[in-house]
């Protein structure tokens, strides 16, 4: 069995794609497609299900993935050091992300990675939060960076950067010119909230529950650019995170107003499956992502800082902070 077929094989299910996967390895798709075919051949047993677009990877081909996927990096450590000491291993690191945490931020830490890596391609998917959770778990993805991260059986967290959350409003919002709000000045407000099955919408009702704040809940979204597109043309307020506020504050087509007394705070984590070794190139990326957290502020546990590319607002826009704790809307 040659190396260089089960590379394809991990590169198929690592993409959930034949095209990319034969584009990876220089080789045709009809080619990459052969590969699985002998692989099947070989072992007796079905490793992707065809019958389904996207393909579904069966059981035993999960198995074999794992397995191979572990071996492969291996050699490819092993080959780059036997070549020079100096080598890098020529490789690829997934990251399964929350669809808000920054296209600009991850962006421009990946440019910054690769400059430094040039040898290791990085590939960000934006996912719903369960979908990182399932990327992760089933070895497509090396890590996943999601919002109130939490423990497992099966995932390990670390703290990655805490994001403070402000009262986000359209520009014509009677509370827009104010330089702060009191969580109480929200009760009866028109909201537009997350869905009701993310932790974050979980958060949000918790802390305005502890604070005696109603709002009424107009628009549920799952994601953020949705909620910011439902605000600009005045449906509602919503509580965000400041730093997906950047391209919006710049413009003016919304505003940030801190609050006052009680802080609520976004949690950012890096998640990766417990009980499996990181590769080397997927280590050095995570430390990448927690030492740029750590330079902007931002401690990885105990008192928390700044957030990492928090925007700089002027006029009606973030004008400071208070200390507090958070939590979520009275019913």
């Amino acid at each position: 069995m040659q190396f260089e077929s089960l590379k394809i094989f991990c590169d198929v299910v690592r993409h959930r794609s034949f095209s990319l996967a034969a584009t990876a390895n220089a080789v045709s798709q009809s080619a990459a497609s052969q590969v699985v075919l002998q692989l099947e051949k070989r072992l007796g047993v079905q490793l992707i299900d065809r019958s389904t677009r996207p393909f579904r990877v069966t059981r035993p081909g999960q198995l074999f993935y794992e397995g191979c996927r572990d071996l492969v990096e291996q050699y490819l450590e092993i080959e780059a050091n036997v070549r020079s000491a100096e080598a890098e291993i020529a490789s690829s690191v997934q990251v399964a992300a929350i669809y808000s945490v920054g296209l600009g931020d991850m962006s421009q830490l990946v440019d910054r990675f690769t400059r430094l890596h040039p040898n290791v391609r990085v590939h960000v998917e934006y996912l719903h939060p369960d979908r990182v959770c399932e990327r992760v778990l089933e070895g497509t993805a090396d890590f996943g960076l999601v919002s109130f991260p939490r423990r497992s059986r099966e995932l390990e967290s670390v703290s990655w950067r805490d994001e403070e959350m402000v009262l986000t409003c359209a520009r014509g919002h009677r509370l827009a010119g104010q330089r702060s709000v009191r969580v109480s000045q929200l009760d009866g407000e028109k909201f537009v909230g997350f869905d009701r099955g993310l932790e974050i919408r979980r958060e949000i009702d918790r802390f305005l529950r502890d604070n005696n704040v109603g709002v009424d809940v107009v628009l549920e979204f799952d994601n953020i650019e949705n909620i910011k597109k439902a605000i600009e043309i005045s449906a509602g307020v919503a509580l965000l995170p400041l730093p997906t506020l950047g391209r919006e504050l710049q413009s003016g087509t919304l505003v940030a107003v801190p609050l006052t007394g009680r802080r609520l705070v976004r949690p950012l984590g890096i998640i990766h499956r417990k009980n499996h070794k990181l590769t080397a190139s997927a280590s050095r990326l995570v430390d990448l992502l927690r030492g740029e957290s750590s330079e902007n502020g931002n401690s990885s546990g105990g008192r928390r800082g700044r957030a990492n590319s928090v925007p700089r607002v002027r006029g009606n826009g973030m004008h400071g902070r208070r200390n507090g704790v958070l939590r979520g809307p009275k019913r």
